[in-house]
């Protein structure tokens, strides 16, 4: 009988156990609250965003120091940036350096750009005329001189170009229009000397030989620029051609002394050489106007300066020469 209480009574507290932990689960499910679980979900929005941020401005990074323009994938170079003055600065430094052809692609964009001015025309004319390419060089010339009536340059150089094409009479009248332009509005590139010089030349080719001494006694006149031991050998030639001996072989002396005094100035062996062969042969010219004159003495002195040249410069054939002409002298 005590028995069966006893497994009644242990059956009762295994039920009250069982009701009791019922009771809790239930409560602990009764707590649960449905915005507990959107915590979850506002933190991982927030931290995908701060992720996605981080992202973003490593790539903003990224692209600012990568020196590419992301605008249509346009890469920025410095030819892009250049300005036609630029192309003209550039066209001159190449110029002047030797590549004649770089000069005239560079000179020919400032042209295209259409803001060019004369000094592009004309340097551009120059760099055409370095290569022979002279219808070029002249369309150039004629342009510059459209844009400025009055420009000393163009008008010398479309008169250096006239002589190449051995039009000398277009070539004497461009010379008249750089003096007249110089005279009005001085180029500081360019010397009256020069200029004077030049239709000096022409004038003697033309066999205007008043006009060539007067334009060469005008040259050597001038105090501007150095003067060209080529000048009193030239109005040396107009004198012989008029029959005025004495100042011809004076003005011979003169391309001789200049001469002397340059070539103490010379940087090369080339010069020096190329100074000497003319000093040679305006000793030898001196020598026959002498011969003409009757004054052997001074005819010899002149052909033995030439002969010690000749040595110098190992010139065999000029050495024959000037020692047979020694040799007739000597049998008069």
């Amino acid at each position: 009988m005590k028995q069966n209480t006893a497994k009644k009574n242990m059956k009762s507290r295994q039920v009250k156990s069982t009701a009791q932990s019922v009771r809790t689960t239930d409560k602990k499910q009764a707590c649960f609250h449905p915005w507990s679980m959107s915590i979850y979900v506002y933190w991982f929005i927030i931290l995908f965003f701060i992720a996605a941020t981080f992202y973003i401005l490593g790539r903003s990074h990224g692209i600012a120091t990568s020196g590419v323009s992301t605008a249509n994938n346009v890469e920025i170079t410095e030819e892009a940036l250049l300005q036609p003055s630029d192309y003209y600065e550039n066209g001159k430094t190449k110029l002047l350096s030797g590549d004649t052809f770089g000069a005239i692609t560079d000179l020919t964009t400032a042209i295209d750009s259409g803001d060019a001015d004369v000094n592009t025309y004309i340097l551009r004319g120059e760099a055409y005329m370095q290569v022979a390419n002279y219808r070029d060089a002249l369309a150039d010339f004629n342009t510059a001189i459209e844009m400025d009536t009055m420009n000393a340059i163009a008008y010398y150089d479309r008169a250096l170009l006239n002589m190449r094409l051995e039009d000398y009479n277009s070539a004497l009248s461009d010379i008249n229009n750089a003096l007249a332009a110089q005279t009005s509005n001085p180029a500081q590139i360019l010397q009256m000397r020069d200029l004077y010089a030049k239709r000096g030349q022409l004038n003697l080719w033309l066999k205007n030989w008043e006009g060539a001494i007067a334009d060469y006694t005008n040259s050597l006149a001038r105090p501007d620029g150095v003067v060209s031991p080529s000048v009193y050998a030239e109005r040396a030639e107009a004198y012989t051609a008029i029959g005025n001996y004495a100042d011809a072989i004076n003005d011979y002396a003169a391309a001789i002394r200049v001469i002397s005094e340059q070539i103490q100035g010379a940087t090369t062996a080339e010069e020096r050489e190329s100074q000497s062969s003319a000093a040679m042969g305006y000793f030898e010219k001196s020598a026959a106007l002498n011969v003409a004159l009757g004054d052997v003495d001074a005819a010899r002195s002149d052909l033995e300066s030439a002969y010690t040249i000749a040595a110098a410069l190992l010139d065999d054939t000029s050495m024959t020469r000037i020692q047979g002409v020694l040799n007739n002298l000597q049998s008069q």
